[in-house]
């Protein structure tokens, strides 16, 4: 009977408190209020879990940003580090560009005038074509351009040049005792230069040395003609045996 009595007395005393607040409003808007504020609790604890959520992804999508900033800054390093040099050397190069546009008159003058002094001191062939070609260098001061001022010194260079190369014939005239006369002209290069008359009875070697014409004998009259022929496509390449007009180590293409 005492295990039956306890319980049922705890019973009865929950049911007291559970009417007795249910008949007290005060009591009831208590209760009520309590169940809203743990409910609004909850809600903000909610809510609060939900930012964290959001905060958590947010901060690992910016952390997955910055690795991909920094692989990509760490690819376009080299390449910025090199247009940076070569912006350095294009202000450089601006920057000397006034003082070799103002040079560049000068320079052009100079080389214009060596130009000059290599055909007055070099073998006399093509002297007046030569002659004239510098005189148009010197004339040429109402050129449009500096550019193709510098064509043109370059390309009479080139020619000049050129003739070191060249195995070459052609009539011409030259000034002697007897007058001026007819004569064929023969070049080899800058090594030797030849003249024979059209009746192949006389002949000459110009000597660098002395500036005057050397007379040849038969023998090198006649490789003088067989010469002629071979420049003019009428007989095949040979060995031509004649004297050279100076040392093989003064015809270097650049002395003046």
């Amino acid at each position: 009977m005492r295990s039956f009595r306890y319980p049922c007395l705890a019973s009865l005393l929950w049911l007291g408190l559970v009417t007795a607040s249910t008949a007290d409003p005060d009591v009831r808007e208590e209760a009520t209020q309590a169940q809203r504020n743990q409910a609004e609790l909850q809600a903000r604890i909610d809510e609060a879990d939900d930012e964290s959520r959001a905060m958590l992804a947010e901060l690992r999508e910016l952390e997955r940003a910055n690795r991909r900033l920094e692989r990509e800054n760490a690819e376009l390093a080299p390449r910025l580090e090199r247009r940076a040099d070569a912006l350095e050397r294009r202000e450089a190069a601006l920057g000397t560009l006034e003082e070799t546009r103002d040079a560049l008159p000068a320079l052009q003058a100079r080389l214009v005038e060596r130009l000059a002094q290599w055909v007055d001191d070099d073998m006399p062939f093509l002297r007046d074509e030569r002659r004239a070609r510098v005189a148009s260098l010197q004339a040429m001061d109402g050129e449009p351009t500096s550019a193709e001022r510098w064509e043109r010194i370059v390309g009479a260079w080139r020619t000049e040049l050129e003739y070191g190369r060249e195995f070459d014939a052609w009539r011409g005239y030259q000034d002697s005792e007897g007058g001026r006369r007819e004569v064929d002209y023969l070049r080899l290069g800058r090594i030797g230069f030849y003249y024979l008359t059209p009746d192949g009875r006389e002949g000459g070697v110009w000597e660098v040395a002395s500036e005057r014409w050397v007379p040849l004998d038969e023998a090198q009259r006649r490789e003088v003609r067989n010469g002629l022929r071979i420049a003019r496509d009428r007989r095949a390449p040979e060995l031509l045996t004649l004297p050279i007009s100076q040392p093989l180590e003064s015809t270097g293409e650049g002395d003046s």
